[in-house]
């Protein structure tokens, strides 16, 4: 008998690493999926500037189209340090094919085939159309390249183990790129797509479970701060609800607050790149986060 539940327990054990190893893999797109394109650098620009790119990989101090990395990132889980994402070919992507770049982006894996930290934000940037990201990849190949490598993330085990990311990423990526509302207009469209996808609003403000995903019920209604200092803003009608949509885009142009204040932290920098966006960009995201319903978020510190 203890034989034979011996057996049945490693054959559990076997069938459970099969299944975790056949989950976990990291997943590509090969460049035989990429059909022929001309890319458009000037709305490469335009991707870069609404995906924040230069907020983490800018070298401090430095203009933001020096993409050397090196920013530190703090979580509940370690330090992230934000990588070189220059076009130098030794210590940048200079040597990546837009295979590589679309795959990272898509899919969070590396060109060397494992999986990216979810702290590049490729759960959000999974649902940015394919040709944006190729444009997006042709302007960054313009800039400078800029030597340096930077620094391993400093995570403790588990969370230093990056097969582990598979099992994450089957939890919480569907893979599903960003479907238009037909009952929406145009702008409102245009919104839920800077914000979802390219602006990635929700990683910083929206609270998370244990493991670090999302809780999808509370979207956008704020929560600690994952870099580990302050609170992030409930942006649902919850927390702007005397926010106008002039207010909003006014907002994302300025960050002057409609109270005279100005944004502080990271959403300094976030300013800093959705300010070069057109002023219908910046209207289209304020029209979607005003539409957004009222959502209670976890309750905040008592000041």
């Amino acid at each position: 008998m203890w034989l034979r539940v011996g057996f049945l327990a490693l054959a559990a054990a076997v069938t459970g690493l099969a299944v975790f190893l056949i989950v976990t893999v990291p997943a590509i797109i090969p460049g035989s999926a990429l059909p022929a394109y001309s890319p458009d650098v000037g709305n490469g620009q335009m991707v870069f500037n609404a995906g924040g790119c230069s907020a983490c990989h800018a070298a401090a101090g430095q203009d933001r189209t020096m993409l050397g990395g090196g920013l530190a990132i703090p979580s509940p889980f370690g330090t992230f340090y934000a990588p070189n994402i220059s076009p130098d070919a030794n210590d940048g992507i200079g040597g990546w094919s837009e295979a590589d770049f679309v795959t990272a982006l898509k899919r969070g894996t590396s060109p060397a085939g494992t999986h990216y930290f979810p702290a590049f934000p490729y759960g959000s940037y999974q649902r940015v159309g394919i040709e944006d990201i190729r444009d997006l990849f042709a302007y960054i190949k313009t800039l400078p390249p800029v030597p340096g490598r930077i620094r391993d993330h400093d995570l403790s085990f588990p969370f230093n183990v990056r097969r582990l990311v598979g099992g994450w990423k089957f939890l919480f990526l569907d893979r599903q790129p960003l479907s238009p509302d037909a009952a929406r207009s145009a702008e409102w469209n245009r919104g839920a797509y800077l914000v979802n996808g390219l602006g990635h609003c929700a990683e910083c403000h929206s609270p998370r479970n244990f493991l670090g995903g999302i809780v999808a019920s509370q979207r956008f209604a704020g929560g600690p701060n994952p870099e580990g200092e302050g609170w992030v803003p409930n942006i649902t009608q919850k927390g702007l609800r005397s926010w106008s949509e002039k207010d909003i885009a006014s907002f994302l142009a300025t960050g002057e607050l409609p109270d005279g204040d100005s944004a502080g932290g990271s959403m300094v920098r976030v300013i800093k790149n959705i300010s070069q966006l057109g002023d219908n960009d910046r209207a289209a995201m304020a029209v979607y986060i005003k539409s957004l319903p009222p959502v209670v978020g976890p309750p905040s510190p008592k000041k």
